[in-house]
């Protein structure tokens, strides 16, 4: 039963109020910065998304431990976010006041150089109705529909190491959003082996919840669709959105409404450091969703300078084990954005792993990882091994664009260096097949004309 938000939680923080390049140095804690720090998070803001808000700066962020502080990290831009040549071209731009149209192009030449969108999200992910592309759905893997709601297409504060940073940097070609429903519904009703939802932004939760409602509900008429998942970063920098919102309990009943039709609603809630969990009102929403029937899953990529420490992600877990959420993936930084400045070796991710998983009980080892989504699929680095006497990493897809290919273990050649599948090399003949290219997959695979090669 849904308890009245008054009777959940204090009202601290409760009106919503963002922090941006245009409010940042109006925040107290701001003139207490180095300047050379302030001067990079308006440099690299000027291209890499940046928002924050004042729970998440008040809260969340210990600012005696700044710049070194994780929440500081994931949330405010550093000047290692950028090459050097871009940081110094932008500089020099704002200081030398260049004008707003050429100034802009060139921030769009540096994101278009941040491969704004990996793994095919653009060349191969996006489906067709009648050979009309579907506008604002990705559909990679066959059970599985990714859906953006244009009006959830922002956050409440935006992370540092987004692999989505590019819906929020206003170049409309990059962006993946969709105003209407219909044509989702059509496509799902054309294709009953989707059986998962998923809804993603941006954050579906910045939505209202009559907002939200108009895009969800439609897609419970479609009886192939069993599960809704939401994939939201609110449960960390906004719970407030679920517990003391003027709509939170109204949003709640929109979730009881989704497990009383008997589908599994899942939030995918993007838990990044186990301080996202230290506030009470983070752990009242928690409870407050699962108290709909809905379960709440932790996801988030192992990211330099933020939670490179295993002893941070068993915290994570444990944390979210005593709430009844349930961690399910440590991802692998992807290969976007500010990407060097957050991604560390295979081998060095696989160990952070390892070791975290030593020092949790079983209800938290429901977790997997580490694991790339790149092209192919879910990458899982189950390791590394010897083989014939050589080092090898052991492998295996968690998904894949083609199914038979999920869970066949092969094997890459060792490389202490190597951040990210398209750096590694198949051990044998045997193992080529298993590493795809966008343009060998093209090669293999026939199009039905009605949607990507990919499903």
């Amino acid at each position: 039963m849904i308890q009245h938000q008054s009777d959940t939680a204090s009202t601290a923080h409760t009106r919503y109020t963002p922090i941006t390049l245009a409010t940042v140095s109006k925040m107290p804690q701001w003139e207490a910065l180095d300047p050379d720090l302030r001067e990079a998070i308006e440099v690299v803001g000027h291209v890499l998304p940046f928002r924050c808000n004042t729970y998440v700066a008040d809260e969340l962020i210990d600012w005696d431990n700044a710049p070194d502080d994780p929440i500081f990290q994931l949330t405010f831009p550093q000047k290692g976010m950028l090459e050097d040549e871009h940081y110094l071209a932008v500089r020099n731009a704002l200081r030398a006041e260049m004008p707003r149209a050429e100034f802009k192009d060139l921030v769009n030449r540096i994101c278009l150089e941040l491969n704004p969108h990996p793994a095919g999200q653009q060349t191969h992910n996006v489906p067709h109705i009648g050979g009309e592309p579907v506008e604002g759905m990705q559909h990679k893997y066959r059970e599985t529909a990714l859906y953006f709601p244009s009006q959830g297409q922002t956050c409440h504060a935006y992370c540092t190491f987004c692999f989505r940073w590019a819906q929020f940097v206003g170049m409309q070609d990059l962006k993946f959003a969709s105003k209407e429903v219909e044509q989702l519904v059509a496509y799902l009703r054309a294709h009953p082996e989707i059986t998962d939802v998923l809804f993603t932004g941006g954050d579906p939760m910045i939505m209202k919840t009559a907002t939200f409602a108009k895009y969800l509900e439609p897609i419970l008429e479609v009886e192939s669709v069993r599960t809704i998942r939401i994939g939201t970063k609110a449960v960390g920098y906004w719970p407030q959105r679920f517990v003391t919102d003027d709509d939170a309990d109204d949003l709640l009943r929109l979730y009881e409404r989704v497990v009383d039709s008997g589908r599994h609603l899942a939030l995918m809630g993007h838990y990044s450091h186990p301080v996202e969990l230290s506030t009470d009102v983070g752990a009242e929403a928690v409870r407050r969703i699962r108290g709909t029937g809905a379960n709440v899953r932790m996801q988030s990529p192992v990211i330099r300078h933020v939670n490179d420490d295993a002893s941070v992600w068993a915290d994570l877990w444990q944390r979210g084990v005593a709430l009844g959420a349930v961690p399910y993936y440590m991802f692998v930084e992807r290969d976007t954005g500010a990407k060097a400045y957050f991604e560390m070796p295979l081998v060095r991710a696989w160990n952070i792993y390892r070791n975290a998983y030593q020092r949790v009980s079983g209800l938290a080892r429901t977790v997997r990882g580490p694991s790339m989504s790149c092209f192919p699929g879910k990458c899982h680095v189950l390791g590394v091994t010897e083989v014939n006497g050589e080092q090898a990493f052991a492998l295996e897809f968690l998904q894949h664009r083609e199914p038979d290919m999920v869970r066949r273990p092969f094997f890459a050649k060792y490389d202490p260096r190597a951040t990210w599948y398209d750096q590694l090399e198949p051990l044998t003949e045997h193992d080529a097949r298993f590493f795809t290219s966008p343009e060998a997959f093209d090669a293999e695979v026939t199009v039905d004309g009605n949607r990507p090669a990919s499903n």
